[in-house]
C-alpha cells in the first residue's frame, strides 16, 4: 500500500495538542492506524513540543506563547517512510482501528442507505454535534456530482480508489477540501470506492436537481 496524500501539518498539530472534535479525531487516526509515516510525524511533533515545553518557565508564560510553538512545530519534516507496496486488505478487514470500533470489522454487514444513482452511505453516530461522519459506497466509475464545501471535509479512502482533477487517491490516502474547492470526484472503473468523510455543514451541489432532494438525503 503507497499512501502518496497525507495528513498536513495544521492537522496533525490540532490532532497532538487535542484541539480537534470526536468527527475530525476519527478519520485522522483511522489515517494514521494506515500511515507510518503520518505516525512518524506526529511522534516527531510531540516530542518536540515536550522538549520545548521542559524550557518554559511556567511563572512567565508569553501570551502568543502557543503560535510561536505552532510555527516552529511546523517546520519540522520527518523523511516520508519508505513503504513497501501490499495488496489492500478485503472482506472484513478494510475497517482499521479506531474506525472498527464504530461500525464494526465485515464491510458485508454493513447498513447502507441508498443515495441514487448507485450511491450509497452511512451515517455513523457521535457525540460531536458539530460534524457529521459517514461512509460513503460510490460505484466503480462513476463521479459525485460536483460540489463545494461550507468549512472543511476530510475524505479517507478505504477501499477502491477515486480521481479528482489529476489526483488519484488510493486506500490511505487522505484528501482535505474547503470552500474554495468546486470539485467532482470519480471512483475508479473496476471497483467501488469506499471512504470515510467528515464534514461540518451539508455540500454545495451545483446541480439543482441534487440540491432539491438533498434535505431528503442528509448530506
Amino acid at each position: 500500500m503507497n499512501i502518496n496524500h497525507h495528513l498536513s501539518d495544521e492537522l496533525l498539530l490540532d490532532y497532538a495538542s487535542g484541539n480537534l472534535s470526536e468527527g475530525w479525531s476519527l478519520v485522522v487516526a483511522t489515517h494514521m492506524a494506515m500511515c507510518p509515516s503520518c505516525r512518524r510525524r506526529l511522534a516527531a511533533m510531540e516530542g518536540a513540543a515536550g522538549a520545548l515545553l521542559e524550557k518554559v518557565d511556567a511563572t512567565d508564560v508569553p501570551v502568543d506563547s502557543w503560535e510561536r510553538m505552532k510555527q516552529r512545530l511546523e517546520g519540522i519534516r520527518i523523511e516520508e517512510v519508505k513503504q513497501t507496496p501490499a495488496a489492500a486488505p478485503s472482506g472484513a478487514t478494510v475497517f482499521p482501528e479506531p474506525l472498527r470500533s464504530y461500525v464494526g470489522a465485515d464491510l458485508s454487514t454493513v447498513k447502507w442507505q441508498a443515495l441514487g444513482l448507485g450511491a450509497y452511505h452511512l451515517r455513523i453516530p457521535t457525540d460531536d454535534p458539530t460534524t457529521q461522519v459517514r461512509l460513503l459506497r460510490i460505484p466503480a466509475g462513476k463521479p459525485v456530482p460536483e460540489h463545494t464545501h461550507v468549512g472543511r471535509e476530510l475524505t479517507l479512502v478505504l477501499a477502491g480508489s477515486f480521481r479528482d482533477g489529476s489526483d488519484l487517491f488510493g486506500r490511505g490516502d487522505i484528501e482535505e477540501a474547503d470552500d474554495d474547492l468546486l470539485h467532482t470526484p470519480k471512483a475508479s472503473p473496476g471497483e467501488d470506492c469506499i471512504c470515510l468523510a467528515v464534514t461540518e455543514a451539508p455540500l454545495k451541489f451545483s446541480s439543482w436537481i441534487v440540491r432539491l432532494i438533498q434535505p431528503i438525503l442528509k448530506i
